[in-house]
């Protein structure tokens, strides 16, 4: 009995991970578009990572940083492959299911970031955080996030983009509660606002945003978001974030601030306003981005001036009704 059970048990495995490797060897993958500078530097410090991952092929850190580095110039697939390596030989090191989640929010897999995301929640349940290293540090080269903070935001921003506002709610509410500094407080707080105005909660949404976040933080790499945060508070108004927007998409920054003031317009009923900042987005070069990936599922939902479904991915969500 106790074979028989091992044998079926290491069937789901083999078809859980069967599925979630269709869903990404699948999937489109569209390589970033980077600066000559940023490429060579970016290939230099992957090539530096294979290096130590061929001196050592069966440590941690050789094996995340090889993905990571690996994902970094747009090689999405091999990265899971890698991370998937990494799981097999350290099944029990969150750290390979989260970055591997992460890529497959990527590739538009949602449900298998999903389950990446919850194992690794599971895994550093009751353990210490630690602070995650940047592979792309930001201008002062002081890392912002924790694994465990990372986790939880990554799975909020996987439920949010499946069309569950509610598990996303909780989630950004937990990486709201694990985060260490202003930075992360405001990236976690502009999805908490987001997710809550979809999950028709915009009383609950707006006084968090106004008990929680001040004005005058010192803020790293959160600035899009603070910005956004500012409208929310009725600090800062949509046509000044429209002109900040106007000239082009084709930056991450942009990206960002564009897919929460387009959001901002569909949940205030403005369809058309939402439909044209999320096609700039999408005619833009962010295709690996959170906001790109955003714009081009709201696409998906709402419907254009004729009637008919705008084009997007093959994404079907909960409901086509915003805020349930």
């Amino acid at each position: 009995m106790k074979k028989l059970l091992l044998i079926l048990s290491l069937s789901f495995v083999f078809h859980s991970f069967a599925f979630s490797q269709n869903c990404a060897e699948n999937a489109l993958e569209v390589q970033p578009s980077l600066l000559i500078e940023t490429r060579k530097d970016f290939e230099a410090k992957l090539d530096e990572a294979k290096k130590q991952f061929e001196k050592n092929p069966n440590e941690s850190e050789a094996i995340i940083w090889l993905g990571r580095r690996t994902a970094y110039l747009g090689k999405y697939k091999e990265a899971i492959k890698i991370f998937t390596n990494g799981i097999e030989k350290f099944p029990t090191d969150a750290r390979f299911y989260r970055h591997r989640g992460h890529r497959f929010i990527t590739l538009r897999c949602f449900g298998d970031a999903i389950k990446d995301f919850e194992s690794a929640a599971k895994l550093v349940k009751d353990k210490a955080d630690e602070i995650e290293p940047d592979g792309l540090p930001n201008a002062r080269n002081i890392p912002t996030g924790t694994l465990q903070s990372n986790i939880f935001y990554h799975l909020g921003l996987a439920y949010y983009l499946k069309g569950d506002f509610d598990k996303s709610l909780a989630s950004f509410m937990a990486s709201f509660n694990l985060s260490k500094n202003d930075d992360m407080r405001v990236a976690a707080s502009h999805w908490i606002y987001m997710a809550g105005r979809r999950f028709n909660k915009e009383k609950d949404a707006k006084r968090f945003i106004a008990e929680e976040i001040k004005d005058n933080l010192d803020i790293i790499e959160s600035g899009d978001y603070y910005k956004l945060i500012k409208l929310y508070q009725g600090k800062r108004t949509a046509e000044d974030l429209v002109q900040e927007i106007s000239a082009e998409t084709n930056t991450l920054s942009n990206a960002s601030l564009g897919y929460g003031l387009g959001n901002w317009f569909l949940y205030n009923g403005e369809k058309e306003k939402a439909a044209k900042i999320f096609r700039q987005i999408t005619n833009g070069n962010q295709w690996a981005s959170f906001g790109y990936i955003a714009a081009e599922i709201d696409l998906s939902r709402i419907k254009d001036f004729s009637g008919k479904k705008t084009a997007g991915n093959n994404f079907v969500p909960v409901s086509d009704s915003y805020g349930r």
